[in-house]
């Protein structure tokens, strides 16, 4: 075997840090992007919120309405095809003024990607794309917006208004203090309403709770197993007590061992009328019964009249079967929009909304220090230096990748509003197909980040607050020859449930068949998954009552 050196030239796609950082914030959803600029923002002394010139606005001292300009883009995603444009680190004037004279390798701009972003941009319609937010609030010196610090108590935005809930646990407990209990009652009690479900429910059973109990209570002075099991069954048995109180506090149903004890506590507190009897006796049969509405076996099973099985069921059917559903904490269910969508003229005007983009900028006082001792600094000074150095970059790119974020966010959603505009205008069922391949195509970015940008991004219009991925769908052939959207043919679906006739509730072949006298091709097995979709039951369950 002869040995040698050869020369071999190849290439290969290398994702530095600070793309990795950029692919990542682009993924993020609006609240995991506001904990990683807390976490950015508590790790990095060069970064800080540019509150004090919100401050200011507030009070009038400063005002602008100066749009975000594109500056240098970033190198790196030059060779990554996913990657949208990304301006120049905004930094404050004195920041900026010398920042190329002490950055060195830190601030190497390689390369400048295809096109910038443009600031307002026209497209057909009257309307207009524009960036809300001012150049300052990346890191300028210009004054930010205020975001309500102006300190005032009597507003409050959604969020807030949403923490402040009141749990099912604590609106049991303030029912139980005041009950007149002994101190081993009241601990009992105590200990199952803190092993409610979110729903209101016992999952546990009373042994298993009593088990629980007892291991709580230490362990045992005495190896006696007989000892042990009678001490269990007076812990039972006084679960078994404490059982009965709970069940008779608000909101009714709550305590329930399952389901059909939950209906009979809800119909226990109602008037005793011939219908809650019936109600009653129909709650002690199988629940499948019930859900299936099989009005001839509950009929047989119970002894009761067709009507007065009927009755019953619509009185079920008015219970609430999670008693404590409107005591979960609702403040993450709450959705806050990336993109605000409003009518312009003609158009529609495409914003970000400022309440969700962070305001940082690189701290004046710590950068002009590092310039300061650049030159001053002795060997055994560095090492130190070098790795402040690397920290104030890391602000820099930072700030850089959070602009370039809302920058694709802006584009993309541009484009939907552009490709969507019947929908904006008319509604779902004007919405036409649409695929991440043509957004991407439009914008020269790849699929992969249209996904990502479209992924827990919101956009709030004039019919509604969706998901930026509700406006992609596959599309339906028709007679015609063109397409339909599956978000319009469900929309579709919903008006032709919605109009029909409550005794004779439309099947899904019929369903099928009057989509094709819209011209639309849409196959049964197609309607009844679009219908399992829109958790519209089946024909034989919306049958009215």
């Amino acid at each position: 075997m002869k040995q040698g050196l050869s020369l071999r030239v190849s290439q290969h796609l290398a994702l530095t840090p600070q793309l990795q950082q950029s692919i990542r914030l682009l993924q993020l959803s609006t609240l995991e992007m506001a904990q990683e600029v807390e976490q950015m923002l508590d790790e990095n002394p060069f970064l800080e919120r540019s509150e004090d010139m919100a401050e200011r606005e507030a009070f009038g001292l400063e005002q602008t309405d100066a749009p975000v300009s594109g500056g240098e883009q970033i190198a790196e995603a030059a060779t990554a095809p996913d990657m949208a444009e990304a301006p120049g680190p905004m930094l404050s004037s004195t920041e900026s003024s010398s920042s190329s004279s002490d950055s060195g390798e830190g601030d190497a701009i390689e390369g400048k990607l295809d096109g910038a972003t443009p600031v307002e941009e026209s497209w057909e319609g009257d309307g207009t794309v524009e960036m809300a937010p001012d150049d300052s609030e990346w890191g300028g010196d210009a004054p930010a917006r205020n975001n309500n610090s102006s300190g005032d108590d009597d507003t409050a935005s959604a969020a807030d208004l949403a923490r402040a809930h009141i749990s099912l646990q604590d609106h049991l407990h303030d029912q139980a203090r005041c009950l007149r209990l002994s101190d081993e009652d009241r601990a009992a009690l105590y200990f199952l309403i803190e092993s409610l479900s979110d729903e209101g429910y016992i999952e546990d059973s009373l042994a298993e709770l009593a088990r629980a109990w007892q291991a709580l209570s230490g362990p045992m002075e005495t190896d006696d197993p007989n000892e042990g099991l009678e001490e269990r069954e007076a812990l039972e048995q006084r679960l078994a007590m404490a059982l009965q109180l709970l069940q008779h506090l608000e909101p009714a149903g709550v305590g329930a061992r399952n389901l059909a004890e939950c209906l009979r506590l809800q119909i226990l507190e109602m008037r005793n009328t011939p219908e809650a009897r019936a109600a009653l006796a129909i709650c002690g049969q199988a629940m499948e019964l019930v859900a299936k509405r099989d009005v001839k076996r509950l009929c047989n099973l119970c002894g009761l009249e067709d009507e007065t099985v009927r009755a019953a069921l619509g009185l079920i059917a008015r219970l609430e079967p999670k008693p404590g559903r409107r005591f979960v904490d609702v403040e993450r269910n709450v959705v806050v929009p990336d993109v605000l969508v409003t009518r312009a003229g003609r158009g529609f005007k495409v914003l970000l909304n400022p309440e969700v983009m962070p305001r940082l900028r690189v701290h004046d006082v710590y950068a002009s220090a590092m310039r300061q001792n650049r030159g001053g600094r002795d060997n055994g000074g560095e090492a130190g230096h070098a790795a402040m150095q690397q920290r104030l970059q890391e602000a820099r790119w930072f700030i850089k990748n959070i602009q370039q974020r809302f920058d694709t966010i802006l584009r993309v959603s541009s484009a939907i509003v552009e490709r969507q505009r019947n929908f904006f205008m008319h509604g779902e069922l004007a919405m036409r197909p649409l695929v991440l391949r043509e957004i991407a195509d439009e914008l020269g970015l790849h699929e992969s980040t249209i996904s990502r940008v479209t992924t827990a991004k919101y956009m709030a219009t004039p019919f509604g607050t969706y998901e930026l991925k509700y406006f992609f769908g596959s599309s339906l052939g028709t007679e015609t020859g063109g397409n339909a959207s599956s978000t319009a043919v469900r929309a579709l679906l919903k008006q032709f449930i919605a109009a029909e006739e409550a005794a004779k509730p439309l099947s899904d072949n019929q369903l099928s068949d009057l989509l094709r006298e819209q011209g639309i091709e849409c196959a049964r097995r197609t309607v009844a998954k679009y219908r399992e979709a829109l958790r519209i039951a089946p024909a034989n369950l919306r049958k009215t009552l």
